[in-house]
């Protein structure tokens, strides 16, 4: 027996919820759409007199190089816009892995957008903003300097995670006295910027990019908090995986509630939710 809401079909996807559901294609024509997505917010951004600030992901991955490539051909100075990107994994003296660790989000970032753009229209290396382990509370305070963020774009984990915002029984955040064994959903949105150890299930799914060695994959991270992206003006998630079929569904028609962090976008005014055509399909749950 499985929840009922595994077998909501892809036209029913997100009704009766305030999220709205687009479904696009592959995985190119959603980094596409992410890269032109990003591009006009920065634009209707500049065009209100401000720069424009933004929570970015890591994954899902692609959208960068297309982005800059965008940037490029369009002479868009970034200037004045800074980034905050969700996460990085930590030693485990919890400082940040070096850039040159394969799963640095901050060496791909340099990588797969910083250094592919113009020189004359990067963004400043103060704009280009890491959570960082040593003073949790910057990015708070940078936000509130920038007068909020305009959106935060993001992608969905295998437990229903935002960011490295994983369910609490997942991880040690109750051990660490962020929480209490059951926390409430207002308790979980609250939560801020913050170091963490991730889940199993977390680091056995990012260990796909490396060959399924899990032992390459940290077991400490930092995290842009709930607090921080349910505060933004707007949502924009995407989903290109074949296994978040399932976990979508779950985000969208399950329980709003802390063991699916995701679920909480359903709480925001303006969350908008792009899949893959594959990823809006049910789930196919049977023995082969």
């Amino acid at each position: 027996m499985f929840p009922n809401y595994l077998n909501i079909p892809a036209a029913e996807l997100g009704k009766g919820t305030p999220v709205q559901v687009r479904i696009l294609g592959d995985m190119a024509s959603l980094a596409e759409d992410f890269a032109r997505t990003l591009l006009a917010e920065i634009r209707a951004a500049q065009a209100a007199g401000r720069g424009g600030t933004f929570i970015v992901p890591v994954g899902p991955v692609d959208q960068f190089p297309i982005f800059a490539r965008m940037v490029n051909e369009a002479r868009l100075s970034l200037r004045d816009v800074v980034f905050i990107n969700m996460d990085e994994y930590l030693t485990d003296d919890d400082a940040w892995v070096p850039e040159s660790h394969p799963l640095s989000f901050r060496g791909y970032m340099e990588r797969a957008f910083y250094g592919l753009l113009d020189p004359k229209l990067r963004p400043p290396p103060e704009h280009r903003v890491f959570p960082d382990p040593r003073d949790c509370g910057a990015v708070q305070r940078l936000i509130d300097a920038r007068g909020g963020v305009d959106v935060t774009f993001g992608g969905i984990g295998i437990n229903g995670h935002l960011a490295f915002n994983e369910p609490p029984e997942g991880n040690a955040e109750s051990s660490q006295r962020l929480l209490t064994s059951s926390p409430t959903v207002e308790e979980f949105a609250a939560l801020p910027t913050r170091v963490l150890s991730l889940s199993r299930e977390t680091r056995t799914i990012n260990s796909v990019t490396v060959g399924g060695g899990i032992e390459v994959v940290p077991t400490r991270c930092v995290t842009v908090g709930m607090k921080e992206i349910l505060a933004s003006r707007k949502l924009r998630f995407y989903c290109n995986r074949p296994w978040q079929s399932a976990v979508v569904r779950r985000v969208l028609h399950g329980p709003i509630a802390p063991a699916c962090p995701a679920s909480l976008l359903r709480l925001h005014s303006d969350a908008v939710l792009t899949v893959a055509d594959y990823v809006a399909q049910p789930p196919d749950i049977r023995l082969r």
